[in-house]
């Protein structure tokens, strides 16, 4: 396979991923937390109390109760989910992703974000695509950082959790992923 082929076919990847649109999510209406974010978010306290003292100080909590990830060589990810403020949906957001490198497998997991400052909420809410690592000060929190994360100790712009992971995927590969909010 050559390089402008595999190139192609990350394009056509990543193509395929935007043109399905706003879905069922989308048309819901935004009274309360749907039952399948609320789901999630329970699962993710569970395992990850910290999860739960950043919820009582967030701005916002951005989360994706199942982001598909697929790669052999080339991959893609892709996931639907909710912007939850004051104990309500507010809004309807997709997360997707192209890599390269050295990877194969199949993946799915959940993923959150907990946007802690007004600017961090600000900046997802302004931009036409908001790119996870740039922007806001970006913490991925590990069962490490989680036993030791307390009020006290939370100075970033947003605390993410990667929850619930189901198959396998190996390697490694370069990847950046890309926030969009759906339009009902």
């Amino acid at each position: 396979m050559t390089r402008s082929f595999q190139f192609k076919w990350i394009i056509l990847a990543v193509a395929l991923v935007f043109l399905a649109g706003p879905g069922e999510a989308a048309a819901k209406k935004m009274k309360g937390v749907d039952p399948d974010i609320q789901a999630a978010l329970d699962t993710l306290y569970v395992k990850a109390p910290a999860a739960k003292v950043l919820a009582r100080q967030a701005k916002g909590i951005l989360v994706f109760p199942k982001v598909k990830k697929a790669g052999f060589i080339a991959g893609a990810q892709y996931g639907k989910g909710a912007l939850i403020q004051n104990g309500r949906t507010v809004g309807y957001y997709n997360i997707a992703a192209a890599s390269y490198g050295l990877q194969a497998g199949v993946q799915s997991f959940g993923y959150a974000m907990f946007f802690m400052t007004n600017s961090a909420l600000e900046s997802l809410n302004s931009s036409a695509g908001f790119e996870v690592g740039t922007g806001p000060s970006f913490v991925l929190v590990d069962k490490g950082m989680a036993k030791t994360l307390t009020t006290t100790t939370i100075r970033e712009d947003v605390y993410a959790f990667i929850f619930g992971q189901k198959g396998l995927m190996g390697g490694f590969g370069l990847q950046g992923s890309k926030i969009t909010r759906e339009n009902p």
